[in-house]
């Protein structure tokens, strides 16, 4: 059966590098239209720049899916991800290059979850007030 999930991903760091952590919330969207909140997950990850902060984000969303699904059901499903990320938005869907072998690391990592994972997975990049429940998550980590 195939199921269609938006998943909401952002990383921060207070400081740059300084304390970093993720948010993802993940919901299913229903043929009728109907959307149900799956999941709602923040972990600080320690000392970390905003851009490692944003490409664990996508990792641990990815790993949470996996964790989540079948391996029928993946194969077939659709994963939309919105981070307010430009530049990792950017780097995943290959239209820049990333130089920093760090970053590079983690889209291998990434890469390899995507392959596991299965299915049609789609990166855009939204505005901050669009990433809400994403970003509530990375500061409720934070701030606990």
């Amino acid at each position: 059966m195939k199921k269609h999930y938006i998943v909401h991903t952002d990383g921060g760091s207070r400081g740059n590098p300084g304390a970093a952590a993720v948010g993802i919330v993940i919901d299913e969207k229903y043929p009728d239209g109907k959307i149900l909140r799956v999941e709602g997950y923040g972990e600080c990850i320690g000392i970390a720049t905003n851009n490692v902060a944003e490409y664990t984000a996508v990792s641990v969303a990815l790993q949470h899916l996996i964790a989540l699904s079948s391996p029928v059901e993946t194969q077939e499903s659709l994963y939309e991800f919105y981070l307010d990320s430009l530049l990792v938005v950017q780097q995943l869907n290959g239209v820049y290059k990333v130089k920093d072998l760090n970053l590079r690391t983690f889209v291998m990592i990434i890469r390899g979850l995507e392959n596991d994972l299965g299915g049609t997975i789609r990166y855009t990049a939204v505005r901050r007030e669009k990433n809400r429940d994403a970003d509530l998550q990375v500061n409720a980590a934070l701030d606990a």
